[in-house]
């Protein structure tokens, strides 16, 4: 839209840039004008009206400029400023309403208006959509926070200090022998797993038991499908007769972790995509398929309740705990390739499994760009998926009795070799 509008006669773009500047203040009037409605004439402070001409002021001040002088914007803000707070204050004294929310509307207006003009049309309209939307969404923003926890807000505070604040303070460069420990790229992994974690338990929050099985279980997986089997296995021994539905979410939340896989590669390394793609996709549709036919079958059981979420959607100790984990692998990584070949990736990939999927993928993933070949990263990060799934099936076989797991271990069996087999194959 910027360039359009350079492109024309220097009047035309003035006149639209002008008219662009009207038309923004007139947006954000138009709600704060429906906002105050009900509100007889003369008790608003600013409506439809005001926005209009406020964000037209803003443009014609900006137009004046070269005439008049730099100081022309600050002083006509200030003046703006000053007349809108005293209005602002004999409303609330009158009324008692001590918001300054309509305040600072006012205010963006103008300099909406002036930035349409100085600036970027497209950034200017962009402000304004964003201010009136704001604006728009008291209701929901506050129940927002009256129905946010204190330790999911830590959580999201914690979130932004590792990865907005922690993250670009870290050298990116390679140390050690053969530059294997870059500190940037160790921790920006760290952010991706506690985004992916974080992501996940709101979703499962959000969705709850009203979205069903299938929601819970898809998007537990994204935070641990580990938890949600443990969980699921203990609600079948005491309810055995939810075993199949039991299972179809334990099929999903497992199945969740194969697209989560791709993710990793897809923002690390997408040369291992091609190769990759092929024995995930297949894994993660026969746990799919699988999970929708025993549902299917079952759909006229009773509901099952929402897993428990994590005490605390995200924990600083398990952040750096798992930064230490993929330091330690991809150091030992690089030791046995060098010491054993391909199978010492094999065997670091098979025991890391047992326990966690991520920090070995993540890291195969990174030493597939330091020298391991496509094909054994591809084979061992399968390997390390299938042995991890592998866990969980004896978990829900042993904890879940032997209903929960005869449904697990048969399409579970067969998505885990297909996997298999596809990886060595291709």
């Amino acid at each position: 839209m910027d360039q359009f509008v350079n492109d024309l006669p220097a009047e035309t773009t003035l006149l639209i840039r002008l008219g662009l500047a009207l038309i923004l203040g007139l947006l954000v009037g138009i709600q704060r004008g429906w906002r105050d409605r009900e509100q007889t004439a003369g008790q608003r402070v600013a409506g439809v009206r005001t926005h209009a001409l406020v964000g037209l002021l803003g443009g014609v001040c900006a137009v004046l400029v070269p005439y008049t002088g730099k100081p022309l914007l600050p002083i006509a803000f200030a003046t703006l400023a000053a007349i809108a707070t005293l209005a602002s204050g004999l409303r609330a004294y009158r009324v008692d309403d001590y918001s300054i929310t309509g305040l600072i509307g006012l205010l963006l207006t103008f300099l909406v208006g002036a930035l349409a003009v100085l600036g970027s049309p497209t950034v200017a309209a962009a402000v304004a959509v964003v201010t009136t939307i704001v604006l728009d969404n008291k209701k929901e923003a506050h129940d927002l926070l009256r129905k946010l926890e204190e330790r999911e807000l830590d959580a999201a505070l914690k979130l932004l200090l590792i990865s907005v604040v922690v993250l670009p303070l870290l050298p990116n460069q390679g140390y050690g022998p053969g530059g294997m420990v870059n500190p940037y790229e160790i921790w920006w992994m760290v952010v991706l797993i506690a985004s992916i974690s974080f992501l996940g338990y709101f979703a499962v929050k959000v969705g709850g038991t009203r979205r069903g099985l299938l929601f819970t279980s898809v998007f537990a997986g994204l935070s641990s499908s580990t938890a949600l089997t443990l969980h699921f296995a203990r609600l079948a021994r005491r309810t055995p007769a939810l075993s199949p539905l039991l299972a179809a979410g334990i099929l999903l939340a497992c199945g969740t972790m194969f697209p989560r896989i791709l993710v990793y590669c897809l923002l690390l390394n997408r040369e291992l995509l091609p190769a990759l793609a092929a024995p995930i996709l297949a894994m993660a549709a026969l746990l799919y398929g699988s999970a929708l036919v025993i549902t299917l079958r079952h759909r006229d059981d009773i509901s099952v309740g929402q897993p428990a979420l994590k005490q605390n959607p995200l924990e600083l100790k398990s952040a750096l705990f798992f930064g230490l984990l993929l330091l330690a692998i991809l150091s030992l990584g690089a030791l046995l390739r060098d010491w054993l070949g391909d199978a010492g990736v094999y065997l670091l990939a098979a025991t890391s499994g047992i326990t966690d999927v991520d920090a070995i993928t993540l890291s195969l993933t990174r030493l597939s760009r330091q020298g391991l070949s496509t094909s054994t990263a591809v084979t061992a990060i399968v390997l390390a998926a299938v042995v991890n799934n592998l866990v969980k099936t004896g978990m829900a076989l042993f904890i879940g009795g032997g209903r929960l797991g005869r449904s697990i271990l048969l399409p579970m069996g067969a998505a885990l070799g297909t996997g298999l087999a596809l990886a060595w194959l291709l």
